[in-house]
């Protein structure tokens, strides 16, 4: 059987590409580093592939917002091409820089099928900086999200200035309605944050820290599965090498960001 291959997307900022594709090629994936432009001009085909990853970085420099200019720049030179791939079961995944991309260009909470429309933000973080820290993450279970399947909580990393999500009142609770709200930030002993700072790094409405459309299929996410592909990645994996070495336990192969891009690669074999 062919490899998935998956598109991950390149240029003007983006800067996440490298470990995206690695942790894509972990999960089983043959990736390709393509730049926007190569799109725009058909050097390269959204329909040569199966899954389609924006991910970190800060594209344009944010100098209008978190992702708006990449997204302005997709929507009137691509929306065909994007709507054409999500309608033929292509998953996409926007990964920080990439879920502000995905939510500017409408394409996220997808409440309507085949249509761009923009129904949620993400804003300055509340704390008037930029945050760079490991979070704790709970899974809704019942979600439709290909991409957390089988996740009941998870350790990542945050780095980021704009990731504060905010909607309405009737958004909101129609993501929850729905299972629509894939992720939500939590404290270490696996409770909502409540948006408690730090535990909630943004203060992101109801704790969100990731949506999905209504298909499951399209995710936007603001912490990094990409930068925890090895388990060293993460900052107390001595403290967690001598735990599993006392208990005689083997080491983890990978690290537990790759558990998404797993789920993503599966969905089609």
């Amino acid at each position: 059987m062919s490899p998935v291959r998956a598109l991950v997307l390149t240029g003007f900022g983006l800067n996440c590409d490298l470990e995206t594709a690695y942790a894509l090629e972990v999960a089983g994936a043959a990736p390709d580093r393509v730049h926007l432009n190569d799109l725009i001009a058909r050097h390269r085909s959204l329909g040569d592939y199966q899954i389609l990853v924006v991910g970190g970085g800060f594209s344009w420099g944010d100098d209008h917002g978190a992702g708006v200019v990449m997204a302005m720049r997709m929507k009137y030179r691509l929306k065909d091409d994007i709507l054409d791939f999500v309608e033929r079961g292509g998953l996409v995944l926007g990964i920080c820089n990439g879920f502000q991309v995905l939510v500017n260009l409408g394409l996220l909470p997808g409440f309507e099928s085949g249509r761009l429309s923009r129904e949620v933000a993400l804003i300055h973080n509340d704390c008037g900086g930029f945050r760079d820290q490991w979070v704790h993450l709970t899974a809704d279970k019942g979600s439709s999200c290909v991409f957390t399947r089988g996740i009941d909580g998870i350790e990542l990393p945050v780095r980021h200035g704009e990731g504060k999500f905010h909607a309405g009142a009737p958004v909101v609770r129609r993501l929850r309605d729905h299972g629509q709200v894939i992720l939500r930030y939590a404290r270490v002993d696996g409770f909502p944050a409540g948006g408690e700072f730090p535990a909630n790094p943004n203060g992101s409405i109801d704790d969100i820290a990731g949506i999905c459309d209504t298909t499951g299929r399209i995710a936007g996410l603001m912490p990094h599965p990409e930068a925890y592909n090895h388990w060293t990645n993460h900052p107390d994996w001595t403290h967690h090498r001598e735990i599993r070495r006392r208990k005689g336990e083997a080491l983890p192969s990978e690290g537990g960001g790759i558990r998404l891009f797993r789920n993503g690669v599966a969905f089609f074999g």
